[in-house]
């Protein structure tokens, strides 16, 4: 979608034979330099191969001018091959039925190779519209994230909205009768809204929240910028339904324990989603946008960043998955006999990526005995807990996993040289949204321990942390047997 101005507009409907004309005059033009080149060869190419080869200016003029361009550049190629290539000479008669034949599919395979190029380059700038429209929602995204004062999300959407419609008038009108909050832009003061304006009502779930009123804009629009319209519209009003919720959250002081564990979670994502939904859309549009000529390194790195910010949002999902069917009492195990070693293994494959900057140790011995857990959600605990380790750790020390046996339990340790943890946070480290103290850069949304808690004790286990003298370690217990019965190896089943 190109936003153009009424001046602009005005010109071109004033021109328009004369730019058809020109690009006519152009197209014309290119046959011609390309037959006197093809005349002077005439002696050594073959009239088949020239007939092809006049496929080139058809394919020039189509890219540069367009389909009509293209058509009559088709037109010319077949009456000059006809007037200059095909006996006798200099007539447009055909003397055989094989070169009428060429003729024909010349003309034919021209025309559809002008129309194919035309829709290519039709669906282009379809993709560079859209592109441009995810990249103006993407913005008013950004700018509407957070805000909780209907004046300032009034003024965003104006100034968006004439971004897109320049030469129109915006006001934005929104809060409750009595209450109205109006933006306009521009500013001036000598601008108003004269006629009938357009109308269109923020709308969300609490009713008619306010609504934008252009004006200048013409009856008929097309209706890709009628659809960003619309979106831009339903974003207001989400922004602005946000503002609702919040004051009805503030008010609800009996609902005050279950509305802060909402917010938290709200506040915690929307913080940790941003910085990767941004990486994923900068790194995409990079790698998808065909006019930037990436080198080999830089679409690389591109690549695994793309790869490491999308890991980084599963875990997180998958983390408020799991807290959700852990605090429903849904959280169902799936239990097998398994090893761990087998289970670490896994782990350090889909750490791979994330742990480049440290060395792990595995110090797990495949000897140790079978286990009865949900291998998936074991897995769950161990990524969570090196996750940790890498976040607080300081960089290019290694980070250890060890097991052993203690009496009927199997004791697991992820131990890492980060900072000390200090007396008083080892008591909550495994609470809901209670992240550890720690760099801007290791803060969370504060769930990972509390599920690797959650999903010990389900296995009936227990999990702490406990300072080292150099460093940090998270252990916990799995029993060794299921029910009290034990895994029977394959060997003494046959004995039996």
């Amino acid at each position: 979608m190109i936003t153009i101005s009424s001046g602009e507009i005005g010109m071109q409907s004033n021109f328009p034979s004369t730019r058809l004309l020109v690009r006519f005059v152009f197209a014309i033009a290119i046959v011609a330099g390309f037959s006197v080149l093809f005349i002077l060869l005439r002696e050594s190419l073959p009239a088949s191969v020239v007939a092809l080869l006049y496929l080139i200016p058809v394919v020039i003029s189509t890219s540069l001018w367009g389909l009509i361009a293209g058509i009559v550049t088709s037109v010319v190629s077949f009456l000059t091959y006809n007037y200059f290539f095909l006996s006798p000479f200099y007539t447009l008669h055909v003397a055989r039925p094989q070169d009428f034949l060429v003729m024909i599919v010349l003309l034919g395979v021209s025309i559809f190779i002008s129309s194919l190029m035309a829709n290519v380059q039709g669906n282009l700038e379809k993709v560079e519209a859209r592109e441009r429209e995810a990249l103006q929602l993407y913005k008013l995204s950004l700018d509407l994230t957070g805000q909780r004062d209907q004046a300032a999300i009034a003024d965003i959407l104006a100034r968006r909205i004439h971004e897109f419609f320049q030469g129109c008038i915006i006001e934005v009108e929104v809060g409750q009768p009595g209450q109205k909050i109006k933006a306009i832009f521009p500013t001036d003061p000598a601008d108003c809204l004269d006629g009938t304006p357009r109308q269109i009502p923020l709308t969300s779930q609490h009713g008619q929240l306010g609504v934008i009123r252009i004006g200048g804009l013409p009856d008929r629009i097309p209706p890709e910028e009628e659809r960003l319209l619309q979106t831009f519209a339903n974003q207001g009003a989400l922004a602005l339904d946000a503002v609702i919720l919040s004051a009805s959250e503030t008010r609800a002081k009996i609902l005050e324990e279950s509305d802060r564990l909402k917010t938290a979670i709200l506040s915690s994502v929307s913080h940790e989603l941003r910085t990767p939904l941004a990486t994923i859309q900068t790194a995409a549009t990079s790698l998808f946008n065909s006019n930037l000529n990436l080198e080999k390194e830089s679409r690389s790195e591109l690549e695994g960043l793309l790869l490491e910010e999308t890991d980084h949002m599963i875990q997180l999902v998958g983390n408020l998955l799991n807290m959700s069917r852990i605090e429903a009492g849904a959280l169902k195990l799936q239990r097998q006999w398994n090893s761990l070693a087998e289970i670490i293994d896994m782990c350090m494959k889909r750490l791979e990526r994330i742990s480049s900057g440290h060395k792990i140790l595995v110090n797990v011995s495949d000897d140790l005995p079978f286990i009865s857990v949900d291998s998936v959600l074991m897995e769950q605990v161990i990524i969570n807990l090196v996750s940790n380790s890498l976040k607080y750790a300081p960089a290019h020390t290694p980070i250890e996993i060890s097991a052993g046996v203690e009496e009927d339990q199997l004791v697991v340790t992820v131990s890492n040289q980060g900072p000390a943890i200090p007396q008083e946070y080892l008591e909550h480290i495994f609470e809901k949204f209670y992240p550890i103290p720690g760099p801007e850069q290791a803060q969370g949304v504060g769930l990972g321990l509390s599920i690797c808690k959650g999903i010990v004790e389900a296995h009936e286990g227990k999990i702490w942390a406990e300072d080292l003298s150099q460093g940090v370690a998270f252990r916990f217990t799995l029993p060794l047997g299921l029910g009290g019965a034990k895994p029977m190896l394959p060997e003494e089943a046959e004995e039996e």
